[in-house]
């Protein structure tokens, strides 16, 4: 945890789920709980904010009504706040005669160094741990935390964006859409991969990115496919490659990627439900897309994805552990490492120049990390279209096999 949290305290606020998709009305006697917890931020300032209950300790809970009443205090274990992602019979007790509701999360507080408090709002909540996202753009609610100044705008804060908060992942936005930004790595020897990608993985969660972690309940994926690519000569609007991707239901996934050189920013498309078998794919683009292609040898791909995501500003980005080998001639390997930014997880405005900026600095880490390693120091935009150009112009019998 950055040192600069250490100074100033936070709490979890407990209500009424109706707080914040307003299925009643509030009244002045609805119980409202102050859990004090240690500074959860990775950083400050924090978009993202994750809460685990089982660290948590033993925490002092105020229990007041939304008017201020104040209705008991105690300490409370945060193992035993939400079991099965109910409250607990400590958190019921403390309420005492009230009303017991269906008490969540509603926020996360941080005093703010010149004053006030900045605010997170709850946007998942299970029996382990919860995430929470900040709504404030400057601090709010100035005064003791128990005057509950700071209710009013954290209540109408989640009000404003409550289409997003409320909807499972509408918080996400993607910036620079329908386009690919990616720096790649090729590793040479090329390394067990899913070892690699473990390394890498527990680096994100021990901290080893400053201000980065893997994105929450997100964090690892696997992928194994086949793809049948063809390098896309024209039109000249066109140039680039599409690429068949079976599904495990039926038909394909076409990618299209337009680029003439290789490069970090490349527009990118993906068409769901194709129902064309392996031996149209060619006639498919000539005659129903009127490209002008060339087959390309088609492979195979084992990529294990991890997501990291920065909690300063709320973009994620994937780093991709990657090995293509050939369907004739396995031993014809490309093995790539790839970082490139997925989404951003914000309801408040942001720079998206930014995403640029971390994204070097992300880089930065990861050539480190790989380089140390002896697989490579240097970045490239080295594509799998390149690589199978290359291919076919060594070995002419492997083209469109």
């Amino acid at each position: 945890m950055n040192s600069s949290t250490t100074a100033t305290r936070s709490w979890v606020v407990l209500g009424g789920v109706h707080h914040l998709n307003r299925t009643a009305s509030r009244r002045p006697d609805d119980p409202l709980v102050l859990i004090q917890v240690p500074p959860q931020e990775v950083c400050r300032p924090a978009t993202t904010v994750i809460v685990r209950w089982g660290l948590l300790g033993a925490c002092s809970a105020v229990a007041l009504t939304s008017s201020g009443t104040r209705l008991g205090s105690s300490l409370i274990d945060g193992e035993d706040l939400f079991p099965d992602g109910i409250a607990g019979p400590a958190l019921r007790d403390l309420i005492g005669t009230q009303p017991t509701p269906s008490l969540v999360p509603l926020c996360y507080l941080a005093e703010a160094s010149g004053g006030g408090y900045d605010a997170y709002a709850q946007i998942q909540f299970h029996p382990e741990d919860a995430c929470f996202l900040r709504t404030s753009q400057t601090s709010i609610g100035h005064g003791p935390v128990e005057a509950l100044h700071w209710l009013g705008p954290v209540l109408d804060a989640h009000r404003a964006s409550s289409m997003a908060l409320n909807n499972h992942r509408r918080y996400f936005r993607k910036h620079f859409e329908g386009t690919e930004l990616e720096f790649k790595y090729t590793l040479d020897p090329a390394p067990d991969i899913w070892a690699e990608a473990m390394e890498l993985l527990k680096a994100l969660r021990d901290g080893e990115l400053e201000d980065c972690r893997p994105e929450f309940r997100n964090e690892f994926q696997i992928h194994h496919t086949e793809n049948h690519l063809f390098n896309v000569t024209g039109p000249d609007t066109e140039i680039g490659y599409a690429s068949f991707i079976p599904t495990v239901t039926a038909g394909h996934v076409l990618k299209r990627k337009y680029f003439k050189e290789d490069s970090f920013a490349r527009r990118e498309e993906l068409v769901h439900g194709i129902d064309v078998s392996p031996d149209r794919f060619e006639t498919y683009l000539r005659d129903e897309l009127g490209l002008q292609v060339r087959a390309m040898p088609p492979f195979q791909r084992v990529r294990y994805d991890i997501q990291c995501e920065s909690m300063r500003t709320g973009h994620i980005y994937g780093i991709f552990l990657d090995r293509c080998a050939l369907l004739a001639a396995p031993e014809v390997v490309l093995s790539q490492c790839e970082l490139e930014y997925l989404r951003s997880r914000s309801v408040l405005p942001q720079d998206r120049d930014e995403v640029l900026s971390e994204m070097h600095r992300v880089d930065a880490w990861l050539r480190s990390h790989l380089g140390t390693r002896g697989w490579t120091a240097e970045r490239t935009f080295y594509s799998k279209r390149s690589f199978l150009r290359d291919v076919v112009a060594a070995r002419p019998d492997l083209r469109g096999t």
